[in-house]
């Protein structure tokens, strides 16, 4: 007999990630423990990953993640998901490097006389792990150990970035961060440094498996092709991964919105009210990154507004009752804290006295005192 998937709606879903993410009431728990809620912290701009992080945290400040990173080192800074720089906890590295080097590759995109053959790879990575154990090396001074290992091939000058030529083996940066020998150490002036997390990556399989399940707990119901785009993966590589892990009973398929999705087997417990509430998040913030469907996450105007071609997280989003409904930025003058939000609709009094209590956090966190304006953000997209 064949039994219907249970059905849950976006309300239902939105409700549930929001309270997973500690956006409905900050966690009372070390800010590694909400990294690994959120499923990593995008880092490129460091300083939003530490407001990330914070805002989800009781009484944190950027301080308090600061020191998670590189006082007791329970955050890791290195390479995540879709290649891009994330803080992880350092518990669950093992886990992230075995998944993350099991991910299909697509084709080689740079040309024929920058690439590096596999023997290479295997070549520059081991040597990377060598010179890097119990160091911290700056790019130039992990280029010449890696030549001096290698050979003046991986050093050679061919790489395009920046209108600049960067030796051979930075293409294989985050490789060797998925292979669990790199990550970033903390930077000497204005140079940043990389070292050795320490750490042996987990079986691949079982690895990648748990991190579905992670995913499909912190972000479902959710289907292979979410997942797929959340991590820059094929999307035909997902629908296996994801059938295999159905077959072994490990997820089980619901309705989303009239379409077949996924959640953690046994995971149906769904609020039974929508989310409520007004928050402020940051530069490429984990939930607007890997909610979806992203039509209903951003609807109506917000969907033009707030993404940059349909990207999320290039610009900071005013979260109202679960979806977003505006666009803030923030610009520092010594201790004052200078917010800026415009909303797409127009807030209730009780909405803007949380938005008001919001600034007063984002202000809070950033360790200076907040001056609020609702008005026109006139600042374009994060690059």
């Amino acid at each position: 007999m064949t039994t219907t998937p249970p059905h849950v709606s976006w309300a239902e879903a939105d409700a549930r990630r929001i309270h997973r993410q500690f956006l409905d009431e900050p966690a009372d728990a070390p800010p590694a423990a909400v990294t690994a809620a959120m499923l990593g912290a995008h880092a490129q701009v460091l300083s939003a990953a530490e407001l990330s992080v914070a805002l989800r945290t009781t009484g944190a400040t950027r301080a308090d993640v600061r020191a998670a990173l590189w006082q007791d080192r329970s955050l890791i800074k290195t390479y995540g998901p879709r290649g891009t720089v994330h803080l992880l906890p350092a518990a669950d590295l093992p886990l992230w490097t075995g998944a993350l080097s099991e991910i299909p590759s697509g084709p080689n995109q740079m040309p024929p006389d920058v690439r590096m053959t596999a023997a290479q790879t295997d070549e520059v990575v081991a040597a990377i792990g060598d010179a890097l154990a119990g160091a911290e090396l700056t790019v130039d001074e992990l280029t010449d150990a890696i030549v001096a290992r290698t050979g003046p091939w991986a050093g050679e000058r061919v790489m395009d970035a920046f209108q600049d030529k960067w030796p051979r083996w930075r293409q294989m940066t985050h490789t060797a961060a998925h292979r669990g020998v790199l990550c970033f150490g903390p930077n000497r002036g204005r140079k940043i440094t990389y070292t050795s997390p320490g750490v042996r990556p987990a079986e691949g399989t079982e690895a990648l498996g748990a991190l579905v399940e992670r995913y499909l707990y912190a972000y479902g119901p959710a289907t292979p092709r979410h997942f797929a785009k959340w991590l820059a993966a094929p999307a035909g590589w997902a629908g296996t991964l994801f059938a295999a892990l159905a077959g072994d009973g490990r997820i089980e398929e619901v309705s989303f919105e009239d379409a077949a999705a996924w959640v953690v087997a046994g995971d149906n417990d769904f609020p039974a009210e929508p989310a409520r509430g007004v928050r402020l998040l940051p530069y490429f913030d984990a939930f607007t990154i890997a909610s979806q469907p992203r039509e209903r996450l951003f609807p109506g105007a917000a969907y033009e507004r707030a993404l940059a071609r349909g990207q999320a997280g290039n610009f900071p989003v005013l979260l109202v009752d679960g979806t977003v409904a505006g666009v803030w930025h923030q610009r520092r003058s010594g201790k004052r804290i200078a917010v800026t939000v415009e909303p797409l609709r127009p807030l209730d009094a009780a909405r803007t006295r949380e938005l008001e209590s919001q600034a007063e956090r984002v202000a809070a966190v950033l360790e200076g005192t907040a001056e609020l304006t609702v008005g026109t953000v006139t600042v374009g997209p994060h690059a």
